[in-house]
């Protein structure tokens, strides 16, 4: 049966009770802080004005996303490809959601607010051993936060080594795009590739 209908869904799933319905928040407290802090990795979704979603990774060392205070986080944009497809949404909607992770850890932590873009140098006193310097910076406005369960990463096991697969049972980037791009360029190796990004990082 394909569900359409939200009351559908809430008739086969019901509705989220206790700590699963209170623990959301318009602010950060010292836990969230906290987490922030030791995380160094999210996924960042944002869509346009004509609802194309989006979802991107953002990494650095452990604390790369800045909390100045119970309700702002700051995310240096590193150097990337250029396709500034989450920039480009935060122009159109000032949207975003974020997930952040940490390794090891099976809970994550989720927040959503409104966000806008600057240049504004006074951040750069924020990131200064940068290796590259961010071009531009996200400035979030927290209007959810709470913690997720431990569920998802459980049922993966993604920090288990037995979930580590060996790199070369998967083609390298360049190989996969190759084929899709059906291209003649020649396909640097998993090792070029590593090696030419380490410049950018």
């Amino acid at each position: 049966m394909k569900i359409t209908e939200i009351s559908q869904l809430r008739e086969l799933y019901g509705f989220a009770k206790g700590r699963a319905k209170d623990k959301v928040f318009s602010k950060l407290d010292k836990h969230a802080i906290n987490f922030i802090e030791k995380s160094p990795f999210l996924v960042i979704s944002t869509s346009n004005k004509k609802g194309k979603l989006d979802a991107s990774p953002r990494g650095g060392k452990s604390g790369f996303v800045k909390v100045t205070g119970e309700r702002i986080l700051i995310i240096p944009d590193a150097k990337g490809n250029n396709r500034i497809d989450s920039l480009t949404n935060i122009i159109e909607t000032n949207q975003v959601g974020l997930l952040f992770l940490i390794p090891g850890v099976d809970e994550t932590l989720r927040v959503n607010g409104s966000a806008y873009i600057t240049t504004d140098s006074k951040y750069l006193e924020l990131f200064p051993l940068e290796q590259n310097t961010p071009k531009s910076f996200i400035i979030i406005t927290v209007e959810e936060m709470f913690l997720h369960c431990a569920k998802a990463f459980m049922r993966s096991r993604l920090w288990h080594e037995e979930s580590l697969i060996n790199r070369k049972e998967l083609p390298t980037i360049g190989e996969m795009l190759k084929d899709q791009l059906q291209s003649e360029d020649h396909v640097e190796s998993q090792e070029e590739m590593i090696k030419r990004y380490q410049k950018d990082l």
